[in-house]
């Protein structure tokens, strides 16, 4: 199973999940009187539509290379990034207003059962959280780490609702609104994420250099092809779940330009057999003098 398969089942994975998780959620805040509960439902809607998003972004970034796109599709997997966290940044707002309404209008203390719910759903977002962040590292994928972390911030927002129910039921008279405060709490813990996952995202679009140890490696390796003296430029930029290197490679300035030419093909395809998720290789030879 290839790494573009590997990310799509774990997107399906998300999309069962998050599914069921909702619907459980949404029932169980509705006949407990808990607003938390049903902000969480809310956000695990948005997970839904969000990992719909990162399915289609996996499956275009897949299309092989063509006259417009000489170097594939791939990039389009920031981009699905960047609509994950526009779906996390709308379902934070969501739970912030209704939160704060909530806060604003008397109800009832939520039922002590709902804490039961949570701690399922707790432990399922972490699992869940662990294994898809997994796949990400395993995949090299931007949008399935996207995805990971809604896991996680559906974590987040439970753990805020337990501690939310709990206060409300505990301390009881006075008290109700604790779990809608743990909703509002939850939302900025959300907002947080969202930047935590834009960050990588923009820095791949604008092919920001963070790639020193992989850059250290493609050294490393080009040393053991015969023929290479040394490298100068290396420059590697990530587009999907691959990188492509820009790579000047120094050679003896007395051999032909045809013995040039194998060297830098020798080179490319040492390197490709022999460091995982490289594309495009672009070897430039200068002489050694």
């Amino acid at each position: 199973m290839n790494n573009e398969q590997i990310a799509i089942k774990a997107t399906y994975f998300s999309i069962i999940g998050n599914t069921s998780l909702a619907l459980i959620k949404g029932l169980a805040g509705f006949f407990g009187n808990s607003y938390a509960l049903i902000a969480d439902a809310i956000e695990s809607t948005t997970d839904i539509f969000a990992s719909l998003l990162v399915l289609f972004g996996l499956k275009y970034a897949q299309k092989p290379a063509d006259k417009n796109h000489p170097y594939g599709h791939g990039r389009i997997e920031p981009l699905i990034t960047f609509a994950v966290v526009v779906f996390l940044i709308i379902s934070a707002s969501i739970i912030a207003h209704e939160s704060i309404q909530n806060i604003q209008t008397p109800h009832k203390t939520p039922e002590s059962w709902t804490l039961i719910v949570l701690g399922i759903i707790i432990l399922w977002k972490e699992a869940s959280f662990q294994i898809v962040i997994k796949k990400s590292k395993e995949t090299n994928s931007s949008s399935l780490k996207a995805d990971a972390w809604h896991h996680r911030s559906d974590a987040i927002t439970s753990v805020m609702a337990f501690i939310g129910i709990s206060i409300a039921i505990i301390f009881g008279e006075g008290y109700e609104t604790a779990d809608d405060w743990a909703a509002l709490l939850a939302s900025s813990f959300i907002l947080y994420n969202s930047y935590l996952i834009f960050r990588p995202a923009l820095g791949e679009i604008m092919d920001e250099h963070v790639y020193d140890n992989l850059i250290l490696e493609i050294r490393e390796k080009s040393m053991q092809v015969e023929g290479i003296e040394g490298t100068e430029k290396c420059f590697v930029r990530k587009a999907g779940m691959k990188y492509h290197i820009d790579l000047h490679a120094r050679v003896n300035g007395n051999i032909s330009v045809r013995e040039g030419h194998a060297l830098a093909h020798n080179l490319k395809d040492y390197l490709k057999e022999n460091i995982e998720n490289l594309e495009h290789i672009l070897i430039h030879i200068e002489p050694n003098d």
